[in-house]
């Protein structure tokens, strides 16, 4: 598939070395913003967040990572949209990868000797111990929310074609955040302080709907986005 480039992606160099050029895809710019969403989200989520009460003494509760999780699959539908099932699933392995050095990261700093001045060990501790359970937790749920995601969108768009991309978006939003919050719950829920059964009940629920209420409000943008990429993708070719 042929690539074009602009001559003002072209980086010559100095006489004699070889340089690779820039594409003018749009899918790394894309991948550069998905990737590390999993890995901030995990440190967001670390903090278990109440608001409320609302109603008696019935609250909202979930986590920090909450307002960024529907970019991700936002992103997520973009990449299955407009670039397919495979493109998508390389950008989720991609984002394992990128939390996975973050978690490692975080190991070896836990693990070295502290300064002398250095008086927060402890906090530094508590908080990494937290986003171990959390990571687990998330890669689980990013692994089978987003790729479920992708699937069904890529499923439903070889019998829609280019109509109907609201129900591509729904539907895959539906089935990707059901499983990702459900998996990140059980796996979670300790970590992020839900004590009881109730609470994740609440927690699973109001996840659920919260991240699929907000796609479908951001669902002008998302299909303009996609409008914008796929014509000014070169290797885009509508069926």
């Amino acid at each position: 598939m042929t690539q074009h480039v602009t001559s003002s992606e072209r980086d010559p160099g100095p006489s004699g070395a070889a340089f690779a050029t820039v594409t003018r895809s749009y899918y790394p710019t894309i991948i550069a913003i998905f990737a590390p969403l999993l890995l901030i989200s995990n440190i967001c989520a670390t903090k278990g967040v109440e608001f409320g009460p609302i109603i008696g003494e019935w609250s909202i509760i979930t986590d920090g990572g909450f307002f960024l999780f529907p970019v991700a699959y936002v992103l997520g539908d973009v990449l299955s949209e407009v670039y397919g099932f495979r493109a998508a699933r390389r950008g989720i392995y991609l984002g394992f990868g990128v939390a996975a050095l973050g978690a490692l990261a975080f190991w070896v700093t836990s693990i070295l000797p502290g300064a002398d001045f250095y008086e927060n060990q402890e906090s530094f501790d508590t908080v990494t111990q937290a986003f171990f359970q959390v990571l687990a937790a998330s890669l689980a749920g990013f692994l089978v929310g987003q790729t479920l995601n992708a699937f069904v969108l890529v499923r439903i768009k070889e019998y829609t074609r280019e109509r109907h991309l609201w129900a591509r978006l729904i539907g895959s939003t539906v089935a990707g955040e059901f499983a990702d919050t459900l998996v990140f719950c059980l796996i979670a829920a300790g970590a992020i302080g839900l004590s009881t059964t109730g609470d994740m009940v609440t927690y699973v629920v109001l996840g659920f709907v919260y991240k699929t209420a907000v796609e479908v409000v951001l669902l002008p943008i998302t299909y303009r986005v996609i409008a914008a990429i796929k014509k000014r993708e070169p290797s885009y070719a509508p069926r």
